[in-house]
């Protein structure tokens, strides 16, 4: 698969947000999950699936992929496969499969951030060095997320 894999402790500093084959919420158990990015044409796909509030079938999702010349089965596989891996939802319609997104772009980006910070042997000096490198509008985002967090006691029990 484009762009591998990735291992990480879900402990209690990695809260897992897509739920799915590869995935777990569960913040306590710390059991381990892969993470995948998306391919190429994995992340096309999903671009359209996100920027659409109506679960599309696989003949809307090809037409949308204007750029590429792509057969119908082909995008039919990558659907299949983004709906195992737990990045895409399908519902029957007929004989056909509506798609839309499990979780928002932002849910799976929010994801590969967590992830990289795994990689790191020191998630202290990772943090500290990505809050240098965000810019003053960015680092006021973060700051009001967590007071918001802070506020309503982290929204996680035992987070302590």
């Amino acid at each position: 698969m484009a762009g591998g894999s990735r291992w990480h402790d879900g402990g209690p500093h990695s809260p897992r947000l897509l739920d799915g084959p590869g995935y777990s919420m569960d913040r306590i158990t710390g059991t381990l999950t892969t993470v995948n990015r998306l391919g190429d044409l994995e992340c096309a796909s999903m671009d359209v699936l996100w920027e659409t509030d109506a679960p599309l079938t696989v003949r809307e999702v090809s037409v949308r992929l204007t750029e590429r010349n792509l057969a119908h089965t082909t995008v039919m596989t990558v659907l299949d496969r983004l709906a195992k891996k737990g990045f895409a939802k399908r519902q029957r319609d007929g004989r056909a499969w509506r798609y839309c997104p499990a979780a928002t772009r932002e849910t799976y980006v929010a994801e590969l951030m967590l992830t990289a910070l795994d990689q790191t042997g020191d998630r202290t000096a990772a943090l500290t060095r990505f809050a240098q490198s965000v810019s003053g509008v960015e680092a006021d985002v973060l700051r009001d997320a967590l007071e918001v967090l802070e506020g309503d006691g982290g929204g996680d029990e035992g987070s302590g």
